[in-house]
């Protein structure tokens, strides 16, 4: 990180994973509307966008209880997240310009990483992409508490960095990540995803809005933090 007056404004910059690096809201969906399906179980018209952010213990326990597969929730999770291995391993849907991004800010800012996703997953995903040594940070929902849109994956992401959450900012693109950072105290840049836009009050809680990651400069991240 250069020795510049950029820090003064910002300490670190903390992505979200799933719908920002990567296009996977789209697979995660698909899988679990896949093994509800082989249950026999109809979907709920509000349980795609009710599970995204939500940890692993939260989602599976969701389609247990709520979507009503039979399965425990520690089978649930194990069948979705070996399906979603799998199609990581034969296609890793990076989100067009993430790998540019990543690195812009990592020249100027500490990274964290924020994410609903498995850590396995996780670990996955930033080998493959080879930005594992861009991040300092990584956090999965599992290792806290609660999931999003609780701010606790946020809270000790800035914890683990050293930095004090509002002079953080995130970025999102999901109304369960978006309420999230807020509700730990960063700034929030939003790059809704196409297929899952946002709530319009969970739009509403960021700074600025972005169309895509090619947007996301680090006059853009400075701007955001001084709203």
């Amino acid at each position: 990180m250069p020795d510049d007056a950029e820090p003064a404004l910002v300490d670190a910059v903390v992505f979200d994973l799933d719908g920002v690096l990567v296009d996977s809201e789209t697979i995660w969906d698909q899988l679990r509307r896949e093994v509800a399906a082989e249950a026999g179980r109809a979907w709920p018209d509000d349980a795609t966008r009710a599970m995204q952010g939500m940890s692993t213990q939260e989602w599976s326990r969701y389609l247990h209880d709520v979507v009503g597969i039979p399965d425990s929730p520690e089978d649930i999770a194990r069948t979705v997240i070996d399906r979603m291995s799998v199609r990581y391993r034969e296609h890793l849907p990076l989100i067009d310009g993430a790998i540019a991004a990543v690195t812009r800010l990592a020249e100027h800012w500490p990274l964290g990483l924020a994410s609903s996703s498995p850590r396995a997953l996780i670990s996955a995903v930033l080998d493959v992409s080879g930005l594992a040594p861009a991040f300092q940070v990584a956090v999965s929902t599992e290792e806290v508490p609660a999931g999003k849109p609780a701010p606790d994956v946020y809270l000790t992401v800035a914890s683990r960095l050293g930095v004090r959450p509002d002079r953080a900012v995130a970025v999102e693109d999901s109304s369960n990540g978006l309420r999230s950072a807020a509700a730990a105290g960063l700034a929030v840049i939003a790059i809704p995803h196409a297929a899952f836009p946002p709530a319009p009050d969970a739009l509403a809680l960021a700074s600025m809005q972005l169309h895509s990651l090619d947007e996301l400069t680090p006059e853009v991240v400075l701007t955001a933090a001084a709203r």
